[in-house]
């Protein structure tokens, strides 16, 4: 430092003073890289005494990679092809650690021999928060493509957006679901592929835009039919932490809708005809059963006063009190075959179409040809069935004469129903509030692993054809004695 401090140039003072009290590094080196003056802020920066840097050479500093690169400058500003350069590099302090630092070097004219002026800038805080940036940046990036790949091959219904709302990304099953093209929606409007978007939508998509996470599942009425969808938004974040659009998860689930509309729509109409049968019930205890009891309420009372009457119409009552028990017996057949208990099902079938025949004054041929006794559960479908297909025959069909044909084969038992009366459309029937015991019959058999056919046409007759697997009953009886609790 003496050299600076002896010379007698006032300027050469004000350098000396501005040299020692900056508060950037600065160093003056010979053309070989050979400190001659170091001020104390590189001095501190570095860790070393002026002494200890005087003593080395400008690669001392630095590791091999940044030295090379330093010293291959270095020699372009010795050959006189550069004037002055700057970079940044890292430095070893005397401990061993790195620091970054912003080097400038100069060319010093003037002396008697060439000078270089290196000054050294610490940036190790701002390059450090740099690299944190960068490191931060990158993964966000990564994170971006992941989730761009995540959303083109989600088997789910998944669509990227733009804060604009115009498509970044899209998934095959998207597409799939609302017949569009990937190649045709990237980059295009949300709301331009589909303009009759319902406006309580839009709305949900400007909330998710604003960060908002949302999801519910709504319907939407298109002119192609109306389509339901479980829908959740969430926003995804851009390198500035702000929403940079929104992610829309859609799951159509119409036929599910439509499967709860239709169990919804049987629930109602089973109520209905358990309401109906209440009041056929109740009719045919008011109408029938309890006028007939009243009528022979009265004959009675009037007897009681000529009991000379009693003996020759006491045949006459008990035939009249025989009837109207017949009428209750049959009541409750209908209601609950006590008979399939007793008398087994295929006997009790029969029993039962015996009885119905002589009251709906019908010509009815039962057949069985059945070899082994109807499971319980399996007779209970079967007498389900020919129960519902009878009555139906009375009310619709005007057929005077049935068959009932009861059988089995290797696998299977199976019942029919056949008459020649007139007929009706099935598929209407089904359609129509009348469908009800057509689809009690259906799912009664099903539950069985059963099948059922129904085939009809106007003034074609009806013949009514059911099949459960003998395999059901063994699984019913299996079934009653796991669940059975045990004493």
């Amino acid at each position: 430092m003496t050299g600076l401090s002896n010379s007698p140039a006032p300027d050469t003072d004000l350098f000396g003073d501005a040299f020692r009290a900056s508060p950037i590094g600065i160093a003056v080196e010979t053309f070989e890289g050979q400190p001659l003056f170091v001020n104390p802020a590189l001095c501190s920066m570095l860790g070393f005494t002026e002494a200890e840097l005087r003593n080395k050479h400008c690669e001392d500093f630095s590791p091999p990679e940044d030295a090379q690169k330093d010293w291959a400058l270095f020699q372009q500003l010795r050959a006189g092809s550069i004037d002055r350069y700057q970079l940044e590099k890292r430095y070893f302090r005397k401990d061993g650690s790195l620091m970054w630092g912003r080097l400038s070097l100069s060319l010093l004219n003037g002396h008697p021999s060439p000078l270089v002026l290196a000054m050294v800038e610490d940036i190790t805080e701002q390059k450090t928060a740099q690299d944190a940036l960068s490191e931060q940046t990158a993964l966000l990036q990564s994170r971006e493509e992941l989730l761009n790949i995540f959303v083109k091959y989600a088997p789910a219904g998944v669509a990227m957006f733009d804060r604009d709302m115009r498509y970044l990304q899209v998934s095959d099953r998207w597409c799939a679901d609302y017949s569009i093209d990937s190649s045709q929606a990237l980059g295009r409007s949300h709301y331009e592929l589909f303009p009759d978007m319902p406006a309580q939508w839009k709305e949900m998509h400007r909330r998710g835009l604003e960060g908002e996470s949302l999801r519910n599942e709504d319907c939407w009425n298109r002119e192609s039919g109306t389509k339901w969808v479980r829908w959740e938004i969430r926003p995804w974040w851009n390198l500035d932490r702000m929403p940079g659009g929104i992610l829309i998860f859609a799951e159509d689930i119409t036929n599910r809708k439509e499967m709860e509309l239709a169990l919804s729509d049987v629930a109602r109409r089973l109520v209905e005809a358990q309401e109906k049968e209440r009041a056929r019930i109740a009719r045919d205890l008011h109408d029938d059963i309890n006028q007939k009891l009243a009528l022979l309420s009265m004959e009675v009372s009037q007897l009681e006063a000529n009991p000379s009457e009693i003996e020759p119409r006491g045949q006459e009552l008990r035939t009249r009190i025989g009837e109207i028990a017949a009428d209750i017996h049959a009541l409750a057949q209908d209601l609950h075959p006590s008979n399939l208990e007793y008398l087994g099902a295929v006997a009790g079938m029969e029993s039962w179409c015996r009885d119905f025949a002589e009251r709906q004054d019908l010509e009815l041929d039962f057949t069985a040809n059945v070899r082994n006794p109807l499971p319980p559960e399996i007779g209970v479908v079967f007498f389900r069935v020919l129960q519902e297909a009878l009555q139906n025959t009375v009310k619709h069909s005007g057929a005077k004469r049935v068959q009932v044909e009861l059988g089995e084969d290797s696998l299977a038992l199976h019942l029919a129903v056949r008459d020649s009366g007139r007929g009706f459309d099935v598929e209407a029937a089904a359609r129509g509030r009348g469908g009800l015991g057509l689809t009690s019959m259906r799912e009664r058999v099903r539950l069985l692993n059963g099948r059922i056919s129904i085939n009809s046409k106007p003034n074609g007759g009806t013949a009514i054809e059911a099949r459960v697997p003998f395999e059901a009953g063994k699984a019913f009886e299996l079934e009653k004695k796991i669940s059975r609790p045990s004493n």
